[in-house]
């Protein structure tokens, strides 16, 4: 007797009837990706926190508490000075973000979160937070803890 494998639906929609395809695991990693990004933008909205989209991650992560510079944006987010100045300028358009100057080089900027910044990056946790509790909910806590290690350790090895 074999084990049929579940029926997931790729990208496009269509379905793996156990013909053998299998959707490779990056895509199931990205497709869930993308459903929680989907729903922590709506939710973000519902919240009164119009405007954020996936590319304003590059900020929201990765900005220090007491503001980062331009360039430190750009090497953390791995992105060039240019494509996360303009995703600086939107976020700064919403309201989400200011620039100061740098209290140890007058000359240079730093990027911080408003008030309105800060409260939209706490609000994007507990929501990750409510949708990894659902998961757990749906799934087993016991399951969300062994994929949640795995993927710790996935990463860990990125450079080996």
């Amino acid at each position: 007797m074999t084990e049929r494998s579940p029926e997931v639906t790729t990208q496009s929609g269509k379905s793996d009837e156990g013909g053998g395809i299998k959707v490779p695991l990056p895509t199931l990693l990205a497709r869930a990706k993308d459903m929680t990004i989907e729903q922590l933008h709506r939710r973000l909205g519902e919240e009164g926190f119009e405007g954020i989209r996936y590319r304003h991650g590059s900020v929201f992560r990765f900005i220090d508490a007491e503001g980062s510079r331009l360039t430190v944006l750009a090497e953390r987010s791995e992105l060039t000075k240019q494509a996360i100045a303009e995703v600086v300028n939107e976020l700064e358009r919403f309201g989400y973000v200011e620039r100061t100057a740098d209290p140890g080089d007058r000359r240079a900027k730093l990027i911080r979160l408003t008030e309105r910044g800060a409260q939209g990056q706490v609000a994007a946790a507990r929501i990750l937070g409510e949708i990894e509790q659902q998961w757990a909910r749906h799934l087993g806590r016991d399951e969300i803890t062994v994929l949640r290690r795995t993927l710790e350790s996935i990463i860990a090895r990125q450079g080996e």
